[in-house]
């Protein structure tokens, strides 16, 4: 992780606008296929939650304007990309665990068991801050068609909401949101994730 000037990174007119906007987060809806990782949990019997966070990974990984992050009043530059679960723990409450994105999914997988395991036990947060951390949150027993998270102004990181899967006749769909500071992307990057995201669900085997 490094400091970036912003004026030498193609963020510098976003940075200009929106580092200081009241309101700067910005969210998008999308409808997914998610039918291949419903395929691959039943075969394979792997976690959704866990397989929605690989196929995260693998496409924030081929938009670099995930690599970029505003944190306070400096445009940040990272090597490493990470997904951000939502874990609950043994005492009742939760607790975010980071997991470093592969294009392994055995060694994501393992991580994943591992340091969500991890959190479950000890209650504690397990943070990985020299990476550029894409926060989820599975709201797995509820319908939802969406949610717009909280903005607290500490923390600038691109998150991701979605709830129960549907199933259809042929297909088995999710409705994910996914917000993003206006700083570190536009709309047409985040359209463009989004679309990367069902490629990678679609290439699923």
């Amino acid at each position: 992780m490094k400091e970036v000037k912003p004026e030498e990174t193609t963020r510098a007119y976003a940075f200009d606008m929106w580092l200081k906007a009241p309101m700067p987060m910005v969210t998008l809806f999308k409808r997914l296929d998610v039918s291949p990782i419903v395929r691959v949990k039943r075969r394979n019997r792997l976690k959704f939650n866990m397989l929605m966070c690989w196929c995260i990974g693998r496409a924030a990984g081929k938009v670099k304007e995930f690599y970029t992050l505003p944190v306070a009043d400096k445009l940040m530059e990272y090597d490493t990309l990470a997904v951000s679960t939502i874990v609950a723990n043994s005492a009742g409450g939760i607790n975010s665990c980071d997991i470093p994105c592969s294009d392994d999914l055995s060694a994501f997988n393992a991580d994943y068991l591992r340091l969500t395991r991890q959190c479950a036990e000890r209650c504690q947060n397990h943070d990985l801050d020299d990476s550029m951390v894409i926060g989820t949150s599975a709201l797995a027993e509820c319908e939802i068609e969406g949610a717009v998270g909280i903005y607290s102004g500490i923390f600038n990181n691109p998150f991701l909401i979605w709830g129960r899967y549907r199933r259809h006749l042929f297909k088995t769909t999710l409705t994910l949101s996914f917000q993003f500071h206006h700083t570190q992307m536009d709309g047409a990057h985040a359209a463009r994730f989004l679309s990367l995201l069902q490629r990678e669900i679609d290439a699923l085997k």
